[in-house]
């Protein structure tokens, strides 16, 4: 279509980008003489190599790129590791000198002089392995094809990123070997442009939103913020030095690229280490939104350090074990990466009576003079008169450095000693502790929550902000998802006393407690233990969360939900009457807690050891396994993630960070997961709204009262009306009331009414509404009446439909029984339905199009508009085929084809006489099968066939015995040099046309006068070539 912006077009407007923009070379394809089995350029990769390692002698040069290119048997993930490995640190070799063995490491880039290297774009770069393949754009790091780029058409609605994501998924089937030396996958449609890496799944893939680090103007993207942003030369090199890293989790390993708010938040906070180290020590706090990924930010942090400080002592510094767990898992993850393994302090200093496992932080520390990376907990800056080291390069990382009990002055308190005199006490806060024991370090602060604005402690020790990344952006991003609350504290009919009690409890928590608080709140918990304990509000609590679960979601996502028990005791109860109420439920349902000394007998079976608890862990956190519920007291609240886990049960007043902590739990990205939802039974609202005190302005806007029922329930009803409209004189109420026939007849009718309308927009808008009622639903189906949730569950039914009867992506078949399944699936989700629905007919197997059964039953379907859209469909696939394979019925279907919908569409043709003619050019497609059939011929050679005898005369010329010898000799002789690659080197393809010419020359064809038929044949023979090279 002229004057359509096409994929061409925009890989042209990037080549030029980075061609004038970012001064790299640039290489077309088939200009190059290259080896079309290698993946590299090898003559740029050469060249690079003895020029970034002049003093190494030939030997030491071959022997690195025999290691590049030959890399032990595994899985493309483990090549790529090491390949990542050669490129971020080095190739190490042996090479002899005079007889003498020495060793030394080829560099493959020069990462301190950024000219000193070959930065390359390339396009139309044909690579074969098991398959020949052309990837879009390939950006070259000195020979080596360190990005690719897959582009889809900006204009054509049916494709769009996700298409460049199959895309690149089949690549890594196709030609594997390019991913061996991949850093960087990027898909771009213009509008969104987004970089993972080969492990990243669709959802993983970030935007890179601004050039210089600076959060504003991060809307809408422009794609010259992306490329420019990724891909000025010192930047890529930086990227893939520093901030590309595996994370390997037992079999698997995950390739893990930093999203740009980590980027540059890193960097920020490199500088203000290496500002805090020569002045006050406060290297600042780094507040990145809860599930941001603040954790690998943390570990890309420690690595940049190695360098800019020339390998400092690192000690995270964590408060409490379970969090410290999870950090410090994710640090020995990456420990390639960081080039050390981290280890854990087990006591503040060795005694004799120590294990050889034991570590002693002092120790540890008093043993070396640099690097090294230790964990250790507050508890073990336990006061004492000696420093545990005064070493000026310690670098300190807090992980939720709030959370401690903190206060960096000196308090007397008065008590009372053992013979019952008053005496006064000196309390010295943590904070000045910490302080006093490494009083030469530098110290940096990371969460993910705000720092209180009352808390000048933390302030104290870390100095301001460097980086904020909030839950705004985070969401914006797509790098986190809102959470929603609910409250049903009314289901508990809980009296006013109780009511009081818990307020108290919110009271005192917004204390920050010191002990003396803490010893009154323990005789009101005692009173709230024993109202929220008893067994008539526990019975009502089970009950609706059952309820509440089974019927909103046991089906949305993965179906994981967690439940927030008040105390230990209390989680059991709950687990116990669950299990009353539903006994089949022992895998479902697991209670993970702490143990004590003194627990009954009966706990122990269902508590475990920590063994069974990490057994669980990975149950809860694999999406099909059976264990869908899990009941906690504090374990899991902070620094566990499941991201498919979308619903929270909250029975136990928090407050401030601990509350934002254990929310965020269900804020992780999770395939089309809308938000996280949080049921609140103790009344959090309040705290809630406190809690969001500390964050940025925006974040209150939009996420200080997140009410399901005040945000996403009007919402809801909005959307209902407009799909509503969008139905005005059709009648669904069969939908409801009828049997599954009808209902089936009632779905398919209301596609009918849909795909009728005169203008496309219509539809297009009721698809986006659709959509939004949906969404809106899977957060507040609780709150909606049944005959709502029937209707939503119909504006779904014809949604899916109609989008899979409009897409005419690539690839995207259509399958009946698929759609069958899917409406099955959804109407039981959505209004618990088990009737089976089967909107076609009974086809249960895949039918054949041209089955003079199935067209009969499609002309004689009442909703013509439908049935149009699916002969179409169906006919359009079938042409696609012939488009690659026949050049000659491929131009005469598409043709008629054509014909006929234009006519449809300018209203010279009605419904019916449209589906005539569709159903004539199915039967002229059927009957084209079966002449190939009936002359003898295979598909290949009809298609040959059909090329020589195009033009009608020729016939006259020549026996059918004739032209079929050419047939099979002209089909045989291209198979036999189908091994050159014709489609991208002219000579080879002036070779096919010498061969093929000689070959009709032989038996005396074209006759005179009709030279142009030899053309039609070229045409066929090339497009033979191409598709083959193709499979």
């Amino acid at each position: 279509m002229p004057g359509l912006y096409t994929e061409a077009d925009y890989e042209k407007s990037v080549i030029e980008l980075f061609r004038n923009d970012l001064g790299y070379e640039y290489a077309y394809g088939p200009d190059i003489e290259r080896d079309f089995y290698s993946p590299l350029y090898e003559e740029v990769l050469l060249d690079s190599l003895y020029r970034l390692n002049r003093g190494l002698p030939d030997d030491a040069i071959q022997d690195a790129l025999f290691k590049l290119k030959n890399f032990e048997n595994g899985e493309l993930v483990q090549k790529n590791a090491v390949f990542m490995d050669y490129l971020q640190n080095g190739i190490p070799i042996r090479f002899f000198v005079d007889g003498d063995e020495r060793s030394s490491i080829v560099y493959l880039v020069d990462y301190k002089n950024p000219d000193n290297n070959s930065f390359i774009v390339a396009n139309q770069w044909t690579f074969i392995e098991n398959s020949n393949k052309r990837p879009d754009i390939i950006l070259f790091l000195n020979g080596l094809p360190v990005v690719l780029v897959e582009l889809k058409s900006p204009s054509r609605e049916e494709t769009d990123v996700s298409e460049a994501y199959k895309q690149l998924r089949n690549y890594m089937q196709e030609i594997p070997s390019m991913f061996v030396y991949n850093a960087i996958c990027v898909m771009s449609d213009h509008l969104t442009s987004k970089a993972g890496t080969i492990t990243s799944g669709e959802d993983r893939f970030m935007e890179w939103k601004t050039k210089d680090g600076d959060y504003e103007d991060t809307q809408y993207a422009k794609f010259d913020t992306f490329f420019e942003g990724m891909f000025q030369k010192e930047r890529l090199l930086d990227i893939i030095k520093n901030f590309i890293c595996f994370s390997n989790e037992g079999i698997n390993s995950f390739k893990i690229l930093a999203g740009y708010h980590q980027y540059f938040a890193v960097k920020k906070a490199i500088e203000s280490t290496k500002h805090a180290t020569v002045t006050d020590g406060k290297g600042g706090v780094f507040w990145h939104t809860q599930g941001s990924g603040k954790s690998l930010s943390m570990v890309f942090y420690a690595h940049l350090l190695q360098e800019a400080l020339d390998s400092p002592t690192i000690v995270v510094l964590t408060d409490r074990n379970d969090l410290d767990d999870q950090l410090y898992g994710q640090f020995t993850k990456c420990k390639d990466f960081l080039r050390q393994e981290p280890v854990h302090a087990t006591c503040r200093k060795l005694t004799e009576t120590s294990s050889k496992n034991d570590i002693g932080l002092k120790d540890w520390l008093d043993g070396r003079q640099a690097n090294g990376i230790i964990f250790t907990t507050m508890q073990k800056f336990e006061e004492s008169h000696e420093p545990l080291s005064e070493r000026r390069n310690i670098i300190v990382m807090a992980d939720e450095a709030h959370r401690g009990q903190y206060g960096l002055s000196e308090k007397i308190k008065i008590t009372k000693n053992e013979d019952g005199e008053e005496v006064a006490k000196r309390v010295v806060g943590t904070a000045r502790i910490i302080r006093n024991s490494l009083p030469n370090a530098t110290y940096i602060g990371f969460t993910g929550t705000p720092i209180s604005s009352k808390d000048r402690s933390t302030r104290e020790v870390f100095g301001k902000y460097i980086d904020i990344y909030d839950m705004t952006q985070a969401v914006k991003d797509g790098a986190t998802r809102p959470v929603y609350y609910e409250s049903r504290v009314i289901k508990l009919n809980l009296d006013e006393a109780t009511l009081k009690l818990i307020d108290k409890e919110y009271d005192i928590m917004a204390q920050n407690a010191d002990a003396e608080v803490i010893e009154k709140s323990k005789k009101e918990m005692g009173q709230l233990e024993a109202v929220l304990g008893n067994d008539n509000t526990i019975n009502s609590l089970v009950c609706d969360i059952l309820d509440h679960y089974e019927n909103n979601r046991e089906n949305l996502l993965t179906g994981k939900a967690m439940i927030v028990a008040f105390s230990r005791p209390i989680a059991m109860k709950i687990y116990n009457r669950i299990l009353e109420l539903r006994p089949t439920w022992t895998e479902k349902v697991a209670v993970v807690m702490t143990s004590g000394n003194n627990d009954p007998e009966e706990w122990h079976k269902i508590i475990g050891n920590k063994q069974h608890k990490n057994e669980l862990a990975k149950k809860f956190k694999d999406n099909d396994s059976p264990l869908k519920i899990a009941i906690v007291v504090d374990m899991w609240l902070t620094g566990f993630d499941v991201p498919s886990l979308a619903t929270m049960y909250v029975y136990k007043p928090m407050s401030g960070h601990n509350l934002m902590q254990a929310i965020a739990r269900v804020n992780r990205v999770f395939r089309d997961k809308e938000g996280g939802l949080v049921v609140d039974y103790v009344g959090i609202a309040t705290a809630l709204k406190q809690a969001m005190n500390d964050y940025t302005v925006r974040d209150k806007k939009n996420y200080g009262d997140t009410d399901v029922a005040k945000v996403a329930y009007p919402k809801f009803l909005e959307k209902l009306e407009v799909c509503q409209d969008k139905f005005h004189g059709f009648d669904y109420s069969k939908f409801k009331t009828g049997t599954d026939l009808e209902r089936a007849k009632t779905i398919s009718g209301a596609v009918n009414f849909i795909m009728g309308r005169e203008k496309a927009e219509d539809k297009d808008s009721f698809v986006k509404e659709a959509l939004m009622l949906h969404q809106a639903l899977s957060l507040c189906s609780s709150l909606v009446d049944e005959d709502m949730r029937f209707e939503a569950a119909f504006f779904e039914s014809v949604r899916v439909l109609v989008l899979r009867l409009t897409n005419t992506g690539v690839g995207k078949k259509i399958s009946l029984p698929e759609m069958n399944s899917r409406i099955n699936e959804l109407l039981k989700q959505s209004i618990k339905s088990d009737g089976v629905i089967n909107l076609f007919s009974d086809i249960k197997e895949e039918f054949n199009l041209f089955d003079p059964k199935f067209l009969e039953e499609v002309a004689n379907m009442k909703e013509k508009n439908l049935a149009v859209e699916l002969l179409k469909k169906l006919i359009a696939e079938q042409v696609s085929v012939y488009r690659r394979t026949n050049v000659v019925k491929s131009e005469k279907f598409s043709e008629i084809m054509q014909r006929s919908l234009n006519a449809y569409l300018n209203g010279m043709l009605t419904n019916e006489e449209v589906i005539d003619e569709m159903l004539k050019l199915a039967k002229q497609i059927a009957a084209a099968q079966k002449e190939g059939d009936q002359l003898g011929l295979t598909a290949d050679e009809l298609a040959f066939y059909d090329a020589l005898t195009k033009p009608q005369a020729i016939k006259d010329f020549y026996e059918n015995d004739e032209l079929i010898a050419i047939t099979k000799e002209l089909a045989d002789t291209l198979r036999k040099n189908k091994t050159i690659d014709w489609q991208k080197r002219e000579s080879a393809r002036a070779k096919m046309r010498m061969l093929i010419k000689k070959l009709l020359k032989k038996h005396k064809y074209p006759p005179e006068g009709m030279e142009d038929a030899v053309q039609t044949v070229m045409t066929q023979c090339e497009l033979w070539t191409d598709n083959v090279m193709e499979e």
